[in-house]
């Protein structure tokens, strides 16, 4: 073919300049559209925006954003979760070092853990998840709320123990320890690499811990729809490097964001499933019932509500009986310790006793605590109802699990845990989530110098209490933004998406768009003119 003809068959191939058939290097996908209403982190978080410096900046104005086959969210989400876990399994490594030991005259040893110089305290890589294999007898290889014990209760008289962990928690638990002593009797017989029981134990556990997590990140980041990218700030928490593994709260957060997931995808009685199951791991999913009455009551959906709490029971009824009919005492164990332990050195209870210079009385303090969950529920309420506009169910959700962990007698460090989920679905000021993450993950220094012995504590006492007292005021303003956003919906930046449409709750389910059937409220206006939904 001469130049001509090629040049003229080129022109009639050619329909001309613009054509997409032509100017894309490869043929085109059957589904051109682009998510144009989700929110750029690169063009709306200032953290990102500067972050996204180092690889070349933001996306551009006209990006096709959602067409990436494999860097999707979720798995960019996931690479970053995956790296932030592996840091805090790292953390605890420290604690996982095994020494060999002589037990005999004749200089046979055995490995143990190495805690020499107090290493689980000074490395600071003490985990529950280790402890707990012989604390709660798993290493003795029996059922759990079957097996009892005897110890000092420190009064100087001898009580009968059980598993004190619920239904679910401890059935994770006792499979893990099942699969510990599996894979050891393998080391033994067929020569497999392996550990102490007790490091193979906090390895599967771990690796539950981690399935948990990603299963958080996931159920958070759809349940934001269209700031899926929120749930980034969740998965490189600095709380889950520090907390991860250090007990198994990872389990209830995975339940209760997957109920929240239902929820928003508008399926109540698969919600009111994982609720019940998140409340048979760590009780405290159960406040999400709270919340959707409140919301649901508002807007006349008790009808959808009822689905939710009727499977919720029904569900937490069917994972808790066989155990409760078999070994009710066994059963019974987490309820009891929880009401008679006294206040947590966290707790801003103890705090308070110990700033008059006395000590709470259990059973005063269980009324105290009581009382003051039932002032913030009807504080909670009176919010809900008479708000401007319907608050979101993860605002109202945050201030409850917020308030809860303020007031109650117990903070255990990885409950902070619970909140990140919920903070992210519920504020969305990245730098402001990031600076009380890194200060409450900072409270695990101080509070392990307490076990340290006296003589060779790097941190005085006061150290704990001060960074107490900043983590809860930290935790207030958080509440006090969430408060003020929902007095001022036009300022809730979760009601925008990336187009600036305005939006009513996008976790909201059933209630998203829903009318008011109570109240009467005065209809509010958005900055850029657009009236904000009143329900």
């Amino acid at each position: 073919m001469t130049a001509k003809e090629w040049s003229l068959a080129s022109q009639a191939a050619d329909p001309g300049p613009g054509d997409p058939e032509t100017d894309s290097p490869a043929p085109l996908s059957a589904d051109l559209r682009t998510d144009t209403r989700r929110v750029i982190p690169g063009h709306h978080d200032v953290v990102v925006a500067e972050a996204a410096r180092v690889i070349g900046g933001p996306s551009g104005a006209h990006a096709a954003i959602g067409r990436s086959r494999h860097w999707t969210p979720i798995r960019v989400l996931f690479l970053l979760a995956l790296c932030t876990l592996a840091l805090g399994w790292f953390g605890k490594a420290g604690c996982l070092q095994q020494e060999a030991v002589v037990t005999g005259p004749d200089g046979a040893t055995t490995l143990e853990l190495d805690r020499s110089d107090q290493r689980q305290f000074t490395d600071l890589c003490y985990s529950d998840v280790i402890a707990l294999y012989g604390a709660e007898r798993l290493d003795k290889g029996a059922f759990p709320y079957r097996t009892y014990w005897f110890e000092d209760d420190g009064n100087g008289e001898t009580i009968k123990r059980y598993m004190e962990y619920p239904v679910i928690t401890g059935m994770y638990m006792y499979v893990v320890a099942k699969g510990a002593q599996a894979w050891s009797w393998a080391m033994e017989h067929w020569g497999v690499p392996g550990a102490l029981e007790s490091v193979l134990f906090f390895d599967l556990a771990a690796l539950g811990l981690v399935l948990f997590w990603l299963v958080t990140i996931w159920a958070t980041a759809l349940t934001a729809r269209a700031r899926i990218w929120a749930a980034w700030v969740a998965a490189v928490s600095p709380l889950v490097i520090v907390h991860a593994f250090t007990n198994f709260d990872a389990i209830a957060t995975a339940m209760l964001a997957v109920a929240m997931l239902c929820w928003a995808r508008r399926r109540p009685w698969l919600a009111g499933v994982f609720i019940g199951l998140g409340a048979a791991a760590k009780f405290y999913p159960v406040l999400l019932l709270v919340v959707l009455f409140l919301l649901c009551l508002r807007s006349g959906r008790l009808r959808t509500f009822a689905q939710t709490a009727i499977a919720a029971v029904v569900t937490w009824l069917v994972v808790n009986l066989p155990i409760l009919t078999l070994y009710p005492r066994g059963w019974y164990e987490f309820f009891r310790l929880n009401s008679e332990r006294g206040a947590d050195s966290d707790s801003l209870l103890r705090l308070a006793a110990k700033a008059v210079g006395t000590t709470w009385d259990v059973p005063i303090l269980n009324i105290v605590s009581f009382g003051l969950m039932i002032l913030l529920v009807i504080g909670i309420a009176v919010l809900a109802l008479a708000a401007p506009t319907r608050p979101r169910v993860a605002q109202l959700m945050f201030l409850l699990v917020a308030g809860f962990l303020l007031l109650n007698k117990v903070w255990s460090p990885q409950y902070s845990l619970w909140l990140v989920p919920l903070a992210v679905l519920a504020i969305p000021h990245t730098r402001l989530l990031l600076a009380w993450m890194a200060v409450d993950a900072l409270v695990w220094i101080p509070r392990m110098s307490l076990y340290i012995d006296p003589s060779r504590r790097w941190l005085p006492q006061e150290w704990f209490t001060a960074i107490i007292v900043i983590r809860a005021l930290f935790v207030i303003v958080l509440c006090v933004i969430v408060i003020w956003q929902i007095l001022r919906p036009e300022e809730d930046l979760m009601r925008r998406d990336g187009e600036g449409n305005i939006l009513d709750d996008p976790a909201g389910g059933v209630l998203d768009g829903a009318s008011d059937r109570i109240g009467a409220h005065r209809p509010r206006v958005a900055p850029n003119g657009v009236p904000l939904p009143t329900g």
